[in-house]
């Protein structure tokens, strides 16, 4: 970054900026805030379901080849799971 391209201010210049709401820079923005009214006119609430809990016998040689891959291997069988079922259902 070249010089021209820096501005330069004092706290006080910050804390009137600050002051005015020219910028906050504490705030995060929340989710789906750059979506605006119509968006959320139209908007349902949909509530995840809840996962199942199953035990499932897989072979020694799927389960190495996952956790092999480090941490999160379950996470992976599940979307391996995940998109199987979406192409066999077209969705």
């Amino acid at each position: 970054m070249s010089e021209s391209n820096i501005k330069r201010a004092s706290l006080a210049d910050l804390r009137r900026m600050n002051d005015r709401g020219e910028f906050d820079h504490n705030r995060e923005p929340k989710p789906g805030e750059d979506l605006g009214p119509d968006f959320w006119a139209d908007a349902e609430l949909v509530m995840p379901k809840e996962p199942k809990s199953v035990h499932l016998k897989v072979d020694a040689e799927v389960f190495d080849y996952f956790k092999g891959q480090g941490k999160g291997h379950l996470t992976r069988m599940q979307n391996v799971l995940k998109a199987h079922v979406r192409a066999h259902r077209g969705s």
